[in-house]
């Protein structure tokens, strides 16, 4: 979910917005420093843009009376690296609170340090751990976006028993039910979100495999035969 428009104390709203700001400050400029060295990445930059905002968009009614969503962040992630999908993350977010009435301009700090922070980074690390393990471009995608989708929801659920504790059992008690209230649908939906995502990828390394070479995503002997067959052949 993104967390609604006023819905945060105002200390708490600042206090997100404060934690999410550099890294969305330093992710703008990784975003200037990648079109300046591979200016024909503009494009997949505005594509992966496009994914996050479109999944992240998708409403979907959670059997506890709530909604959950796609966050879309890990095609980002995975091709340009958590500090550029924060900055992205956080355009999807405005954009949607502007045009879609979805999250909040106050609430915007913490669902970005969620959804284009905390599950990116969080969903690299186990995706970079498994490609050193030697572990498969593909699956290593797929638990980078079923992670992402994961632990943005699961840090929500913090930002959330942070602001409203419960009366009885305080911080702890009112984790346990805001986690309660998505768990039942997110993990299916992270399981969909990561089957999507590598679905895209396995197209990008078709159609695109020779910008995905540059950027460091795939590596040599990820292409697979007739993939951007020219450039493929000039690196060879």
């Amino acid at each position: 979910m993104h967390i609604a428009e006023g819905f945060l104390p105002p200390a708490h709203a600042v206090a997100w917005t404060i934690a999410a700001a550099p890294f969305v400050i330093y992710g703008a400029r990784q975003v200037v420093v990648t079109v300046r060295q591979h200016p024909s990445a503009g494009p997949l930059l505005a594509a992966v843009g496009a994914f996050s905002f479109v999944m992240s968009a998708i409403k979907l009614p959670s059997v506890t009376g709530s909604s959950s969503h796609p966050t879309g962040t890990g095609l980002g992630t995975a091709i340009f690296r958590p500090p550029v999908m924060a900055f992205l993350g956080t355009i999807v977010l405005l954009f949607q609170a502007l045009l879609l009435a979805h999250g909040g301009i106050t609430t915007l700090g913490a669902n970005a340090f969620s959804m284009a922070i905390a599950g990116p980074w969080a969903g690299f690390a186990v995706f970079f751990a498994l490609r050193r393990a030697g572990v498969g471009l593909l699956p290593a995608v797929f638990a980078l976006a079923f992670v992402a989708d994961l632990v943005t929801y699961v840090v929500t659920s913090l930002q959330l028993a942070l602001a409203f504790p419960a009366a009885e059992g305080g911080f702890a008690e009112s984790l346990v039910e805001f986690l309660g209230v998505f768990a039942i649908t997110q993990v299916p939906l992270a399981i969909v979100e990561g089957l999507v995502t590598v679905v895209v990828v396995r197209v990008l390394i078709q159609v695109a495999s020779s910008e995905l070479l540059k950027l460091g995503f795939l590596r040599r002997k990820d292409v697979p035969a007739g993939a951007d067959d020219e450039i493929v052949e000039e690196r060879a």
